[in-house]
């Protein structure tokens, strides 16, 4: 096993530790992991960082290690213009039908908000420790350290300005007496100010490449740093930085066959996601950061649930039997993606949206009709192994498992296809993104020849008809990139950047078009965290 990925477990638990000082503490605990005991060596600050990425694993996980009704980022992908909640319950709702179930006692976002910033205030433990002059450690590895501390602390603040907008912003650790009840909600313009300074910096110490799956690369945050600078109206920067990514042949697009199913049919866009695959070190050189997962491995921890809630729920899809009982014909296996509950579904907009020969809307990319192999559920006229379609022409519904869903995430574990948990590698981010950040770039930039040009990028990889300058607007270049990151971009945050939100979702949702308004932009601040501070009233989002 890697590396990275045998990590014990109290060497995970670091960042949430990290904030214990001895300020807090009457003795000497050796035993007890603490920011004062733990900070002294590299291999303390290695733990630390190890414990960093364990939060950011978290992002797919959910609240807890063991949680699976949840995903902390969810949020972000739903809602959207390409994508619904096909289920129903107190928090799914929120996206369909918005109104008065979207307010401040969510508990999801006070889980997100907490994770965040506790996450942050491990960062920030490692920032200040980490200019002890007694550690004994060279120049190289306090910066590398630094670099990916600084690089997963801004991360955290994009998260949160997309989510809330002002939000408050601490780079100090907070530990004991230090708690503050009086936080103020710093502008959105500071903030990614402070982003900025912390990604330029792990620019210039992290490694383009790294021997460990999972680690932050220099291509992440230049990445990050083009998007960044669309969203301030820095356009010739954010197309700079995006050069460096699509220039860099260490982040060349993957455009051949490879790896576990090379063999067998299939696409090139398709074998990135196939369990085996995700990682720099299986060949997949268009992974710019893979987020680590393994099962049954101490360290393995946290699992993730994207192919439960992206996975539709096929075994409940009903049809009448021989004998004139509903039952369903599919049962779960592997070769249908794992047991998925189909949580989050495509809306009809997004399955309507490719030209035909597109790999990326294909049967490969795409669950759009299952194999009957549940002989107790064959129904009148059809036969074990019959290929039954699934509807994709009405709109989207909920709690509809007759609806296509996305195969990226398929998985099933090899010891029980129907356990919850996926402990397989996860692309986070990859270059393809990247290119369509220089298509926007370039496009602002009114370079319509070179925008054109990114983008046939992708779409000579995936076999589709190229464009010409003609056809690039900004509606275009939001199609394609549903096209090629459905279900991996953080949707909601590119129409937020891109001033799109409303405008698309009122017209390719069928659920929440009708109601979401302007309030919906930002999310409550939740209601605990505004309690919590005591000493200063924080106001809420407009209209909360």
């Amino acid at each position: 096993m890697k590396t990275y990925k045998k990590i014990i477990v109290s060497l995970l638990l670091a960042s949430v530790f990290a904030g214990c000082s001895k300020d807090i503490l009457d003795e000497d605990a050796p035993a007890i992991i603490s920011a004062d005991n733990l900070y002294k060596d590299k291999a303390g600050f290695d733990a630390g960082i190890n414990g960093l990425y364990d939060e950011v694993r978290r992002s797919r996980s959910g609240y807890t290690l063991n949680a699976v009704n949840s995903m902390m980022t969810g949020p972000a992908y739903i809602g959207t213009d390409n994508a619904y909640a096909n289920y129903r319950d107190a928090t799914e709702d929120i996206y369909n039908l918005w109104g008065a179930i979207n307010n401040p006692t969510v508990e999801l976002f006070q889980a997100e908000w907490a994770w965040l910033y506790e996450t942050i205030n491990a960062a920030n433990t490692i920032i200040k420790r980490a200019e002890n002059p007694a550690v004994n450690w060279t120049s190289d590895q306090k910066n590398l350290t630094l670099a990916e501390a600084r690089a997963i602390r801004a991360w955290c603040y994009r998260h949160l300005t997309y989510m809330w907008g002002d939000v408050p912003l601490t780079l100090e650790e907070s530990s004991g007496s230090k708690i503050k009840t009086d936080w103020v909600r710093t502008p959105v313009a500071e903030v990614r100010a402070a982003m900025e300074a912390d990604w330029l910096f792990a620019e210039e110490y992290l490694p383009v490449t790294s021997e460990l799956d999972g680690k932050m690369l220099k291509g992440v945050v230049q990445h990050y740093l083009a998007e960044l600078y669309l969203a301030q109206g820095r356009n010739e920067e954010a197309r700079d930085f995006a050069l460096k990514v699509t220039t860099n042949s260490e982040y060349k697009l993957v455009t051949a066959r490879y790896g576990v199913n090379a063999t067998k049919p299939g696409t090139a866009f398709t074998d990135m996601f196939l369990n085996g695959n995700s990682n720099r070190s299986q060949q997949n050189t268009e992974a710019l950061w893979v987020l680590q997962a393994e099962l049954n491995v101490l360290g393995g921890e946290p699992h993730n649930v994207m192919r439960r809630y992206w996975v539709n729920r096929y075994y409940s899809f009903t049809l009448r039997g021989t004998d004139n009982v509903a039952k369903s014909p599919f049962i779960v296996s592997e070769e249908f993606g794992g047991r998925g509950i189909g949580r989050y579904g495509p809306t009809k907009w997004a399955l309507s949206i490719y030209p035909t020969g597109d790999d990326r809307g294909s049967d490969f990319a795409w669950r759009f009709s299952y194999t009957i192999n549940n002989p107790n559920g064959v129904p009148k006229g059809r036969n074990l192994g019959d290929v039954v379609a699934l509807d994709r022409t009405s709109n989207e519904k909920t709690l509809n498992p007759n609806w296509p869903s996305t195969r990226k995430w398929d998985y099933a574990s090899p010891i029980d296809p129907n356990v919850d948990r996926a402990y397989n590698d996860q692309i986070y981010l990859r270059s393809a993104d990247t290119y369509l950040l220089l298509a926007e770039a370039y496009f602002k930039l009114s370079d319509l020849t070179n925008a054109a040009k990114a983008i046939n990028e992708l779409r000579k990889r995936a076999h589709a008809p190229e464009i010409s300058e003609a056809d690039v607007t900004l509606d275009f270049i939001l199609d394609e990139r549903s096209r090629e990151l459905f279900s991996e971009e953080e949707r909601r945050y590119t129409l937020l950047r891109t001033g799109k939100f409303l405008e698309r979702v009122r017209a390719h949702n069928v659920l929440a078009g009708p109601k979401v308004t302007e309030r919906d932009l930002l999310y409550p601040i939740p209601q605990a965290v505004i309690d919590a501070n005591l000493t200063l009233k924080m106001p809420n989002n407009k209209d909360y």
